[in-house]
């Protein structure tokens, strides 16, 4: 059911886009067109990288090497094309910081070494080229090529596209661009607090099993396997709220820029929503079998915005430190 109502909301959403651009606006003109022109030859280039790439080596995790790094690229391309606004400075400025981060946390798991190609590969492309689905070496070639490297690719670039949505306006900085710098800040903020207590938290217990004691003989709150303290006590994703409001934040630009309170370059928002939902629900699915604890756990914490949907009254223990 889950899969139907998102295939309908993308799909609604895949249709709303282009009336919106023409019926809303805002319409690109030449310049824009000439750097979104730059930006899809960038696009186009990685999707290709990450295809032939991914084949060669079978390492799937060439696109999350560059998810954190394009979004800069990008909107420093529409900053320059348009003039270097103030109002675009702030946007790049802001990916930028966003980048970093992803890449710094990503970096730290061993994703990236000298030789390019390798590195750490996320665990759940391996689960999922173990399932029956992909057992097929040409269905996982599809699914390397449409999903991974096409689809993502263009995510990436679509939550970015509020900036050039903004790049040619004139309207000086206002409320609502101040708004947007300091929510898009509050969520970078969000997502960084919770991956420094997921790294801090994996990071004791994998210790303490390296150094030879089972799971089952950490103590609290480790044994269970999963983090529960911090924010993690409150959201099962914590870190993919922040990345969420990060990008439905940074549409917000375009409000201050004028362009509309409702324009087709929310459609990037809304495909990373969607997407982030898609993969929680991967990812728990992948914890719960190796973690009986965790079906509890999903029904006392949100999965995403603390206190909506799933949580009930009593709260989880974080046990001792």
């Amino acid at each position: 059911m889950k899969t139907v109502i998102a295939s309908i909301i993308v799909a609604a959403g895949v249709i709303a886009c282009p009336i919106l651009y023409f019926l809303v606006g805002p319409q690109l003109n030449d310049l824009q067109l000439e750097a979104g022109l730059i930006l899809l030859i960038i696009a186009a280039s990685s999707a290709l990288y990450c295809f032939v790439v991914g084949e060669l080596t079978l390492n799937n995790s060439q696109m999350d090497k560059l998810w954190s790094l394009l979004p800069i690229a990008y909107v420093w391309v529409i900053a320059a094309k348009g003039g270097m606004h103030p109002r675009l400075i702030i946007m790049a400025v802001l990916a930028t910081l966003w980048g970093i981060r992803l890449t710094f946390n990503f970096g730290r798991k061993g994703a990236y070494t000298i030789k390019f190609w390798s590195g750490e590969e996320d665990y759940r492309w391996k689960y999922l080229r173990g399932t029956k689905y992909f057992k097929s070496r040409f269905v996982w070639a599809l699914f390397n090529l449409f999903f991974i490297s096409i689809y993502q690719n263009g995510i990436v670039l679509l939550i970015t596209i509020p900036a050039l949505a903004s790049m040619t306006s004139t309207a000086s900085l206002n409320w609502i661009d101040f708004l947007a710098a300091g929510l898009t800040l509050g969520a970078l903020v969000l997502e960084t607090v919770a991956d420094e207590q997921q790294w801090a938290f994996q990071s004791k217990k994998w210790g303490m099993i390296n150094g030879g004691k089972k799971l089952e003989e950490l103590p609290e709150p480790y044994s269970k396997g999963f983090n529960t303290v911090g924010l993690w006590n409150h959201s099962r994703h914590p870190n993919y709220l922040g990345e969420q409001s990060f990008w439905i934040c940074f549409y917000i630009f375009s409000i201050g820029a004028g362009v509309g309170i409702y324009n087709w370059s929310f459609i990037g928002a809304l495909l990373l929503v969607l997407l982030f939902v898609g993969s929680s629900t991967f990812g728990e699915a992948i914890t719960g079998s190796k973690y009986p604890e965790y079906a509890e756990y999903k029904k006392k914490v949100s999965c995403f915005i603390p206190w909506v949907g799933y949580r009930k009254k009593e709260p989880v223990e974080e046990g001792n430190h």
